[in-house]
């Protein structure tokens, strides 16, 4: 991987983290076309740094109001069912699913299930899961009604999100429709409950990667990727927090089942490899929180 291959993946991750449409699934692609195989779990783990850090800063505000209230109603100077507390807790339970089932099947997550195969039958069939959701939920619910038993299955949810192509945030978003709440309510509480995953992720592969290099991209060009991945996140949250409070999701339905069609027809004529270049790294814990997407 060169300078210019690293800039471009770095964009990619920027434009697709948040979307629904699986970031991990565009790097995984994208590799293929630039002829550099698979820029590997580590390498899409790593840049999600600076994914997550335009997530904390876009959504400061909010992080500090709950971390706040959850700190206060721990010594009792708020109560424990202040909203603020709970989600605090909410985000806690959520952030389970993916680190356990991380763990039992990262072999799986590193390996077999970055088959550009598998990843274009996952973009395809949870791209129309979504476009269902949206049709059918009654987007009334806000997030202020958010329960733990529906905070755990946001958190089984995103664990999806083990499997490039199905987009974290897609698959968050999708459960959350599914559950009666508003675009916008599952759009930031998807964000949110994102940040101790994927962070978690990246920097246990960060250090990882720098007392036992895997021999994929350069650590230099991984933190610049991830560098210019949190300029564009910035612009790419903005733009879709503004963009579902208005219209629906169905041009990412749309786009995820017509990239799933043309992966199988490319691989199908020879074009792209389904296995080509596909790296595993022992022992990530959560290349757990790879989104794909995701958001």
């Amino acid at each position: 991987m060169g300078i210019f291959e690293a800039i471009l993946l770095g964009i990619i991750q920027g434009l697709t983290e948040f979307l629904p449409i699986s970031s991990s699934a565009h790097l995984r692609i994208a590799s293929e076309l630039l002829g550099i195989g698979d820029a590997g779990a580590a390498f899409t783990a790593i840049t999600q740094i600076g994914t997550e850090a335009a997530v904390i800063v876009f959504f400061w505000r909010d992080i500090v109001r709950i971390i706040g209230a959850w700190a206060r109603s721990l010594s009792g100077r708020i109560p424990r069912t202040d909203p603020n507390a709970l989600m605090g807790w909410w985000i806690i339970l959520g952030t389970l699913p993916i680190v356990v089932l991380g763990l039992l099947f990262q072999d799986q997550i590193e390996t077999t299930l970055r088959s550009l195969w598998f990843v274009a039958t996952t973009l395809i069939v949870f791209g129309l899961l979504l476009g269902v959701a949206d049709r059918v939920g009654r987007k009334t619910r806000p997030l202020e009604r958010l329960t733990w038993k529906h905070g755990l299955a946001y958190g089984f949810a995103q664990a999806l999100a083990l499997i490039p192509g199905v987009s974290r945030s897609g698959g968050t978003i999708t459960a959350g429709l599914l559950m009666g709440y508003t675009r916008e309510a599952a759009a930031r509480y998807s964000f949110l409950l994102a940040i101790p995953a994927v962070l978690g992720s990246g920097f246990y592969q960060l250090i990882k990667e720098v007392r036992e290099p895997s021999g994929g991209a350069p650590m230099s060009l991984t933190i610049l990727a991830s560098a210019i991945a949190f300029v564009v996140a910035i612009f790419v949250i903005k733009f879709f927090m503004s963009y579902i409070s208005k219209r629906s999701f169905m041009p990412f339905v749309v786009y995820r089942v017509l990239l799933g069609i043309v992966i199988m027809v490319l691989l199908g004529t020879g074009v792209l490899s389904a296995e080509s270049g596909m790296a595993a790294a022992d022992g990530a814990v959560a290349v757990a929180a790879t989104n794909g997407g995701g958001l």
